[in-house]
């Protein structure tokens, strides 16, 4: 899965990798280390009219919602499954977005028992473009609240050990394929799991389990000590 993860990029830099025009930036997101469900995210989209860089908050609220508390609940999206959920289907057709990010934090049980942060980021330092859908819900007067999803899929070999699961990242050849409006073929070939070698693990503080903490700190790596088998 994907319940935490760094977009703390400028949008010069942002807005440069995705080669959006200065007229095409709505908003973006303030620089965040530990971005967390129901926060407000940075996004790519393509409403027609070539690719937009806006804000959507983190967990997709269904436009037949009777409420905005489901989004909470819907942070990712199984890629095995989304064509068939009623709450990711018609986005998947239509409502495809990008989420830039630096990496992304998963917990790995030590065998004491204790989980052990790490921070998963592609080792040059490159901008990851996350595969994400969005959604419009609007409230009894009518304002709109857009949210988006993760994608996600199984974790390629050399991340299992850590977590069976992982964020769908999408190679740059595939961005424009995944935001505008290719058909259902084109889309099925680009969502595949995140492949080997995107990214490295490497265990941090403890400090981003608490979603106060922020700052550039939390994807520093750290020492971890090995622990002997159990048996």
């Amino acid at each position: 899965m994907c319940g935490r993860y760094a977009s703390a990029r400028s949008v010069d830099d942002i807005a440069s990798a995705f080669g959006i025009r200065d007229d095409r930036i709505e908003a973006v997101a303030a620089a965040d280390w530990n971005v967390a469900p129901t926060k407000d995210v940075t996004a790519v989209v393509d409403r027609g009219e070539g690719p937009t860089l806006t804000v959507l908050r983190w967990g997709l609220v269904p436009s037949w919602s009777d409420d905005p508390s489901a989004g909470a609940r819907l942070i990712n999206a199984r890629l095995e499954t989304a064509w068939e959920r009623p709450a990711f289907r018609d986005a998947l057709v239509s409502r495809r977005c990008l989420l830039p990010a630096d990496g992304w934090y998963e917990w790995q049980t030590r065998p004491d028992g204790e989980r052990q942060p790490h921070f998963l980021a592609p080792p040059d330092g490159r901008l990851l473009a996350f595969a994400g859908l969005w959604e419009r819900w609007r409230d009894a007067d009518g304002r709109a609240l857009l949210t988006a999803t993760i994608l996600t899929g199984p974790a390629p070999d050399d991340l299992r050990a850590i977590h069976d699961r992982a964020p769908v990242v999408l190679p740059r050849d595939l961005w424009a394929t995944w935001i505008d409006d290719a058909p259902r073929a084109e889309v099925g070939a680009a969502l595949q799991p995140t492949a080997q070698g995107v990214v490295v693990a490497r265990p941090v503080r403890p400090d981003v389990g608490d979603v106060r903490a922020n700052g550039p700190r939390l994807t520093e790596p750290i020492e971890v000590a090995e622990q002997p088998p159990l048996f």
